[in-house]
């Protein structure tokens, strides 16, 4: 029971390892990974109130741990429903596609209950690893996958290299891996030039799977590289694993602590101001997504600088709208590509017309992104200036309203294209009931968020430790 979640995503990528071995036809591993990844959300979700602590102390199973790994398994799921029958990736090598999206699913659902630093590294490397062997899988080889490629695996172990550092700072300071050891000194050791470094240090990793300003380097390449299925894993679910250990460790420091408070201010503004503004020049779709994601990585600060619970409840809040609303985002892509290839502005040119459906549902997930009104995205950003406005930080809260608005101009530049202009050759887009299906849900998680947000923002509340 403690331990469902997790054994149910290593069943999932064993089953395809073996599937790898066998003969199975692809429309058939298909049929049975969206099948499977279904389970193994009902068994995630049967799991949610679990508690206890595996390893000595080092996974700890709480409400908090399993919120966020209800929301991977719901991301997971998602994804691979997805996937449709177009040859994104090379057919040869489907369920080995499959077997390594389930394992970097697992290392986040281990990450976000890890409370050990030995724990933390591993659960995150097995998700980057992961990663790192899909991302030259998609169908014809280019310059832009390859270098993408190449530059996800060299920054990752850049950072990994740097949080290795800080976290062997960390240990020299407390003489112990546990974050429940770490915490009792704390508030001592961010009072020294060392253990100020050791804690950014150890936060880089996490900074790297935000692709928070500046380890953002990776990201656009690694988005416009990538599959489409890939990039939306990519976009969405690590963000996840990142969020919530961002909040167990910076939730170890007192609010009084003005050093941690300024650096995390810095790098929020460098982040929202850098990804809105080059965003504003993009072409390429998934280009865009990734400067949006720069930018939400230094919104999501908003929240953690709070450092106290209605700022961490606020993330959590804004991480999970963040994940249905650039789920819906991909999922048109993916409709839209006929091939697996890149979608362009000049490519939604008259969607409104070949498929309202489409139409309406990158309105809505484009509306939330700016954060306009009714959307999960308006009040998701409310609540992070709210609570980062009360805990005194209004110079941040003033940048992080004047960069929404700089951002509204390329989120609405979506739905201009799809609704203001007309195409000149029509080929409207068939989706069946199935993707139908999918569209209606994620563009009522969007407003149903954005309308009723105090139930779940309280038991986000609740479920921080």
């Amino acid at each position: 029971m403690v331990m469902l979640p997790e054994l149910s995503i290593c069943f999932f990528s064993i089953f395809f390892l073996f599937s790898s071995i066998g003969r199975i036809r692809d429309g058939l591993i298909l049929k049975l990974a969206k099948a499977l990844s279904l389970v193994v959300l009902l068994l995630t979700v049967f799991s949610i109130g679990a508690k206890g602590e595996m390893f000595y102390g080092a996974i700890r199973v709480d409400l908090f741990s399993q919120i966020f790994k209800t929301l991977i398994a719901l991301g997971f799921s998602i994804v691979i429903l997805m996937y449709g029958e177009k040859d994104e990736v090379e057919r040869e090598y489907l369920s080995e596609y499959f077997m390594f999206l389930g394992f970097s699913a697992l290392g986040l659902m281990m990450l976000v209950s890890s409370v050990e630093l030995i724990s933390i590294v591993i659960s995150l490397e097995i998700s980057s690893y992961s990663l790192y062997v899909i991302l030259p899988l998609r169908k014809g080889q280019t310059r832009i996958q390859v270098e993408g490629s190449v530059k996800y695996l060299f920054f990752g172990a850049v950072s990994t290299g740097i949080m290795l550092f800080g976290m062997g700072y960390l240990y020299g300071l407390s003489r112990s891996t546990f974050l429940v050891d770490i915490i009792r000194i704390f508030p001592g050791i961010l009072e020294t030039p060392v253990g100020l470094i050791a804690l950014i240090f150890t936060l880089t990793g996490f900074f790297f799977k935000l692709s928070l300003f500046p380890f953002h380097f990776w990201s656009p390449d690694i988005y416009e590289g990538a599959s489409n299925t890939t990039t939306t894993f990519i976009g969405t679910l690590p963000k996840l694993g990142a969020a919530a250990l961002l909040l167990r460790i910076t939730l170890l420091a007192s609010p009084g602590n003005q050093q941690l408070i300024n650096i995390l201010i810095v790098l929020s503004a460098l982040s929202m101001t850098f990804g809105n503004f080059v965003g504003l020049v993009q072409k390429d779709i998934k280009r865009l997504l990734a400067y949006s994601g720069i930018a939400h990585a230094g919104y999501l600060l908003l929240g953690i600088i709070a450092l106290n619970r209605e700022g961490a409840a606020s993330v959590i809040f804004y991480i999970t709208i963040y994940l249905f609303m650039n789920l819906a985002c991909f999922y048109v892509l993916i409709l839209l590509s006929r091939t697996g290839e890149n979608i362009t502005l000049n490519d939604l040119v008259g969607l409104s017309r070949r498929s309202p459906l489409l139409a309406l549902l990158l309105a809505v997930s484009a509306f939330s992104l700016a954060g306009i009104p009714p959307t999960g995205g308006f009040t998701g950003k409310l609540f992070l200036l709210t609570s980062a406005f009360k805990a005194g930080h209004l110079n941040i809260v003033i940048i992080g309203a004047v960069n929404t608005v700089i951002s509204i101009f390329y989120y609405l530049n979506l739905v201009r294209m799809s609704y203001s202009k007309e195409s000149s050759v029509l080929m409207p887009l068939t989706l069946s009931g199935h993707e139908k299906g999918l569209c209606y849900i994620l563009i009522f998680l969007i407003l149903f968020m954005g309308v009723m947000p105090f139930g779940i923002l309280e038991i986000f509340k609740f479920s921080i430790p």
